[in-house]
């Protein structure tokens, strides 16, 4: 069994993270070691009004976001979706991904990032 506080979360403050502007903060809720050799990310990321997530690629390996709060401009590879609570999206294995808050409220998404069968 695990119990963990919200105080006792990992929490990281991400400048231009993935080459993105401003600040992402980024409240681990597993660690890597307690994903059971399955994933490597399961956080509550914050993205304030004018930052971002910069384009990136995966390699081994899927993310989704699910959207909590606020809004935003999601890219996958060409494709650009606007989101918002509610939301989910994926990246697949060798694409790329990125997103911005286009809002004037803080975007807040649950992050998962699972590796592949390449990769396990």
């Amino acid at each position: 069994m695990l119990y963990r506080h919200s105080t006792e979360m990992f929490t990281q403050h991400n400048e231009h993270m993935r080459g993105g502007n401003g600040t992402v903060t980024v409240k681990h809720l597993l660690k890597p070691d307690e994903m059971l050799g399955k994933g490597r990310l399961f956080a509550e990321l914050t993205i304030p009004p004018g930052a971002s997530v910069g384009l990136h690629r995966h390699e081994g390996d899927v993310e989704a976001y699910y959207i909590l709060e606020g809004s935003g401009r999601y890219r996958n590879n060409d494709d650009v979706y606007d989101v918002a609570a509610g939301d989910l999206t994926l990246v697949d294995d060798h694409n790329c991904h990125g997103l911005e808050n286009t809002g004037d409220t803080p975007l807040r998404l649950i992050g998962l990032i699972l590796f592949t069968g390449d990769r396990q």
